[in-house]
């Protein structure tokens, strides 16, 4: 009985939360009772140990840090602006408001990291002008949808920050590594709607020329820079800040806060009413991070101090499992997990549990941390139960239905699973910045 006890615990929590019962309260009540049962009045001490030293982990300061960040571009309106500008630079080609779309959506991922903030924010922005422009509804959601969870792979990515954390590595070789797979798959993105627009064109219609001229003769330039140019230096500095070694990404997070300020002042939407908002609800999503961080202690300190890990080594031997057979298990269930619980939960609660194994087996933790975002990237999309469909739905005009937003986001899962197959038969596509 014993033996089995860690999997009982791990199965206990999972199905709760399956059945709807608070993430941060379950993770931690079920582990401290059986924590409790296990090892007694002590266990206590120990929980106390591990909590403080989790709280008081200097890299998991760069989560409010990025949160600021994005939600402070989102909320003066400056990712408004950014959309509208790309919109009418790229307004005269086929497609051109879907390619907007797509790189507005790589930039906000690169600012926020909140999938829902952006899938949201694009749906509000862009949707509605997309089908009054003549966009078929299925390129339509699908393109934002899918630009929306760009912000699980492309750094700086807070489900980076926290797979950094959980696997043990270096957060910013995670960010490194993340880069290249992260903008080839922007790059695929935009493939498929190049492609899209040329073959039907009707479906992805040129902007009148009427509003480009218009829009050329009033202030173009001055535009451009302050809508797209200067987020893009911060984004770069920040990035930059980290790849070359002169920050870390803790570091750069606080200049990408302080920078997302002092561009949202420099614009003139700078108010009391703005920077109240935004922090509370990145007190809001930074308190809900770390209540779950805390639940999730909890689980990993039991879990090990019954010698869970042990025990699934053990079962994986028995069963002669090889390292890609192992990976191809632990992928299978972080997609189908990621339809019913948050990237966070996953984090917390699968992560913990095959690291370990995979660090035995001798496998690059840092290519697992970048498969594991692009897989939940790739579930957040995948129908019935993608998390964005639900947060496009959510603020579509009552006109879009829901089989029109599966229709459009089939080709971009298509897209993401091709790419994580790519990336699982070679990992160099991961490794290779890292090996210079």
């Amino acid at each position: 009985m014993p033996d089995i006890l860690p999997i009982i615990l791990f199965a206990s929590i999972f199905l709760l939360i399956l059945f709807g019962f608070p993430v941060a309260f379950t993770l931690g009540g079920v582990s401290v009772l059986f924590g409790l049962i296990t090892f007694g009045p002590d266990f206590f001490y120990l929980l106390s140990l591990r909590v403080f030293g989790t709280m008081t982990n200097y890299v998991l300061l760069a989560v409010p840090l990025f949160i600021y960040m994005g939600i402070m571009l989102e909320k003066s309106g400056l990712a408004e602006s950014l959309l509208e500008t790309m919109a009418l630079l790229f307004g005269r080609f086929k497609g051109g408001l879907a390619i907007s779309v797509v790189i507005v959506g790589a930039m906000l991922a690169a600012s926020t990291g909140i999938v829902g903030a952006t899938v949201i924010t694009m749906g509000l922005i862009s949707l509605p002008t997309m089908l009054k422009r003549g966009y078929s509804a299925e390129l339509a959601t699908g393109t934002i949808a899918s630009s929306g969870t760009l912000g699980q792979i492309i750094p700086p990515s807070v489900v980076l920050v926290l797979l950094g954390s959980v696997l043990n590595v270096s957060v910013g070789d995670l960010f490194t590594a993340a880069l290249v797979p992260g903008l080839a798959l922007v790059g695929c993105y935009l493939l498929y709607v190049i492609i899209k627009a040329t073959l039907h064109p009707k479906s992805a219609p040129p902007m009148p020329m009427e509003e480009i001229e218009a829009f050329r003769q009033k202030g173009m330039f001055k535009r451009v820079v302050s809508a797209f140019v200067l987020p893009f230096l911060l984004i770069a500095a920040v990035l930059g800040s980290i790849f070359a070694g002169i920050a870390s990404p803790t570091e750069a997070a606080a200049v990408g806060a302080l920078g997302a300020s002092l561009l949202t002042i420099f614009q003139g939407r700078f108010s009391l009413k703005v920077l109240k908002d935004v922090m509370q609800e990145t007190t809001h999503l930074t308190c809900m991070v770390f209540i779950i961080l805390v639940g999730a202690t909890a689980f990993a300190l039991v879990f090990r101090g019954m010698e869970g890990d042990r025990y699934l080594v053990g079962l994986i031997e028995q069963a002669n499992l090889s390292p890609m057979a192992f990976l191809a298990i632990v992928m299978v269930v972080v997609f189908i997990a990621g339809f019913f619980i948050d990237f966070i939960e996953i984090i917390f609660i699968i992560v913990p549990v095959v690291a370990p194994i995979f660090n035995v087996m001798g496998i690059d933790l840092i290519w697992i941390g970048v498969l594991l975002a692009l897989n939940l990237q790739t579930s957040f999309l995948s129908p019935p139960f993608g998390f964005s469909l639900f947060y496009l739905k959510g603020v579509a005009p009552p006109s879009i239905t829901t089989a029109q937003l599966y229709r459009g986001i089939v080709p971009y899962v298509v897209i993401q699973l091709v790419f994580l197959g790519l990336v699982i038969a070679f990992p160099e596509i991961v490794t290779f910045l890292l090996d210079d």
